[in-house]
């Protein structure tokens, strides 16, 4: 690069590394200034087109400014619709809860009732936790290894990753952490772990208000529970008095095929947490589903300014309407998920099972490369040519693939080429011979 071409890098960059907090993480691993989006690409100022497998971490499962909410949205704001409403009654409120309770909540005969926090999953779980705690009269909260639930600081004390926890400055009480799902090799059942810790008055752990869990770790890792395992957690946290809290804010809204990611395992969770996807257009809205008779909030108990977003009503009833009345999405997931499964398998398949491994679930899936430095070099690859995609696992060894959920099958060939060569660019010296 010459010395002109970074001067130039620099003025471009000048204003936000003036102005906007250190803070930022993405932007440093995709240093250009982006301008339009559409479907699963991204476009830079300069008209360089990337494709997105970030997806604003799974903010944007439809992709970007997919066309039918776009219109809603526009349409509602034309017509000078409601744009902030706290929790007042309004059309756009109404439409959203009859669409939700019609499409997603009475085919599940899921007997929910929904709570609208601040607009963001954290907000969602800090909600979901004060609940429990009111309900049972409990402090104690049963969270695992790897997990990530949020930063604000009752979220965070759930939250495993150390760096993140360091963060908050003071202690983060009140949580028992317990090992995953798979945590201690596939020798030990974890599950029959919790149990034991909660039959036993001597065992140190405290009764749970409730076990918050994520049924694949977006952030913690791509880890994924089995159904048997997430049963038996749903059946021990039953048991002991403990309000099961399903944290599907990454993982839920079609990322695993099925609107819930624990549908699958036949779940029926007191509470479950959701966000990033639930709007459609990344725009922030969170909610919190609530077992009916669980509902013990008093009026105004918890409350927040931004819990009203009109446009995020709007644009959350055009996804539910569009995309969810049939069957047609949740199926083409399925068939995308088997498409990423095997190219990721034959990907990892080339190198040293020491060197990496596919894991995931659905489209939520990537390739652990057991190094985050070498991690960091794909990602970095990967951008040069075209692909954003982030890392993510207890080291940053983990890059995760989080294509659209209606992206197409030459883009997402496409998208998939590029991380094969990214990889093959970084440890190509290391090829499996015997594979």
């Amino acid at each position: 690069m010459t010395d002109q071409s970074a001067s130039d890098r620099e003025e471009e960059f000048a204003i936000f590394n003036h102005l906007e907090s250190e803070v930022r993480s993405y932007a440093r691993s995709f240093p250009v200034v982006f301008a339009t989006a559409r479907g699963a690409q991204l476009f830079a100022r300069d008209g360089t087109a990337y494709l997105d497998f970030l997806m604003g971490c799974s903010s944007l499962n439809y992709g970007h400014n997919p066309p039918e909410l776009k219109s809603a949205l526009a349409d509602y704001i034309a017509s000078d619709g409601i744009t902030h409403g706290l929790d007042l009654y309004n059309e756009a409120k109404e439409s959203f809860l009859r669409e939700f309770h019609e499409t997603i909540l009475r085919p599940r005969q899921l007997d929910y009732v929904v709570q609208f926090p601040g607009p963001t999953g954290a907000n969602a779980v800090e909600a979901a936790l004060k609940l429990a705690r009111k309900i049972t009269g409990r402090s104690n909260i049963i969270a695992f290894t790897n997990g990530f639930h949020g930063v604000s600081l009752g979220a965070l004390s759930c939250t495993g990753n150390r760096y993140h926890r360091a963060a908050a400055g003071q202690l983060l009480g009140g949580v028992t952490r317990l090992p995953y799902d798979g945590y201690l090799g596939s020798s030990v059942d974890t599950a029959d772990y919790l149990d034991r810790l909660l039959s036993d008055p001597s065992s140190g752990v405290d009764a749970p208000a409730a076990v918050i869990v994520e049924t694949v770790q977006g952030e913690g890792g791509l880890n994924v529970a089995g159904t048997e395992w997430l049963r038996k957690v749903a059946a021990i946290a039953r048991k002991h008095g403990a309000l099961l809290i399903v944290d599907d804010i990454q993982a839920g809204v079609g990322r695993t095929d099925a609107f819930f990611s624990f549908e699958a395992a036949g779940l029926r969770p007191d509470i479950v947490t959701m966000a990033k996807s639930i709007s459609g257009y990344g725009l922030p809205m969170a909610l919190v589903l609530i077992d009916r008779q669980l509902d013990k909030w008093e009026p105004g108990e918890h409350n927040g300014t931004f819990r009203g977003n009109c446009h995020a009503f709007v644009t959350a009833r055009a996804a539910l309407e569009h995309f969810w009345r049939t069957d047609s999405l949740a199926a083409s997931v399925r068939e995308k998920g088997n498409l990423l499964k095997s190219r990721l398998e034959q990907i990892a398949q080339k190198y040293d099972p020491g060197r990496a491994s596919a894991k995931g679930r659905g489209m939520m899936r990537g390739i652990d490369l057991k190094s985050g430095e070498v991690a960091g070099q794909v990602i970095s690859t990967a951008f040069q040519r075209g692909l954003i995609v982030e890392t993510a696992g207890p080291k940053d060894e983990v890059v995760k693939c989080l294509p659209p959920l209606v992206i197409g099958e030459d883009q997402l060939s496409q998208g998939l080429d590029i991380f094969e060569d990214a990889i093959e660019s970084v440890i190509g010296s290391n090829v499996n011979t015997a594979a």
